[in-house]
């Protein structure tokens, strides 16, 4: 679907609802982990999908999508009985990151934030690298890549609740978020959403986009107005932008609870971490964060009933 016109960033007022849950950005072991942390907590009788917000960042949005249109146990399912894959590449296959090995992303992202001055300078700089890398490109990536998002989901369309798919305008460096009012189909904010290091941005009509992260790799401060705000952490909350510029989870949840809201975060334990490898871009690493996931969230269950409840 094409449009011309940006979303612009939701506001959520005092008191907005009940209960949100937000799924952080992860890479593809984040995101098994999110799907079996989920499983784990359904499995041991919590069900957090019924969330009356759900927020999806990177592989979060994916996940986002995921459980408002599967069950979580299927998902998990799928997920751990998936044939074996190898080791990703130097050279992606156009499952992830698309575009040349992950240290020289990190590498080359993290020079632009070391010469950035601050957070608004760094989004504009990771989105004219973006659009660099989409200029010198042939533009087949983009249908390659918006097929890879459209084969993960369940369902393509927007789900009938409240659902907030996070991205940042490459040529503004604004923040966006979308939602089923936004005239953008679900795939496409997820593909924007996903679009990480090294990637083409994104193009949806005359727009084009970069990975939800770069506002903050949660975005958890989008749930205020929430009672209670569930947090989902595959990266741990852990951030590579200056403490200053307040990108880190722990500022987000400052602000929640500024505004009232309760706050609980999971962060991947010991077992998930080993399970993620080195490289959580790795889809050989899906199963065993699945799985790690799973287990650790049938052992939070009873704590975060008492939470959720």
């Amino acid at each position: 679907m094409n449009t011309t016109s940006s979303p612009t960033l939701h506001s959520t007022s005092p008191l907005a609802g009940e209960r949100a849950l937000v799924l952080g950005g992860g890479g593809s072991a984040g995101n098994a982990w999110l799907i079996g942390v989920i499983a784990g907590l359904f499995e041991a009788g919590l069900d957090v999908t019924e969330a009356d917000l759900i927020i999806g960042t990177s592989a979060g949005s994916t996940a986002a999508a995921q459980i408002a249109s599967a069950s979580s146990t299927e998902l998990l399912a799928a997920i751990v009985d998936a044939a074996p894959q190898p080791p990703r590449p130097a050279k992606s296959d156009g499952e992830g990151v698309r575009v040349g090995p992950v240290v020289d992303h990190l590498k080359r992202t993290g020079a632009i934030i070391a010469d950035a001055e601050g957070a608004a300078d760094m989004r504009r700089r990771m989105g004219a690298d973006a659009l660099e890398t989409a200029a010198a490109s042939d533009g087949s990536e983009q249908g390659r890549w918006r097929a890879t998002v459209a084969a993960r989901l369940p369902s393509q369309h927007w789900p009938d609740r409240t659902m907030f798919i996070t991205a940042v305008d490459a040529r503004t460096g604004e923040p966006v978020v979308f939602d089923r009012y936004s005239g953008v189909d679900l795939v496409d904010a997820i593909a924007a959403s996903c679009s990480g290091p090294g990637s083409p941005a994104y193009g949806i009509g005359d727009n084009r986009y970069i990975d939800g992260g770069y506002r903050r790799n949660e975005n958890a401060d989008l749930a205020a107005g929430y009672k209670r705000v569930l947090v989902l952490s595959p990266f741990g909350g852990r951030t590579r932008h200056p403490l200053g510029w307040g990108m880190q989870l722990v500022a987000q949840v400052d602000e929640l609870l500024a505004g009232g809201s309760r706050v609980e975060m999971v962060f991947p334990d010991s077992s998930s971490s080993d399970a993620f490898g080195d490289n959580m871009m790795n889809p050989s690493a899906r199963p065993p964060a699945a799985q790690a996931g799973f287990h650790q969230g049938r052992s939070l269950a009873k704590r975060l009933t008492e939470f959720w409840s």
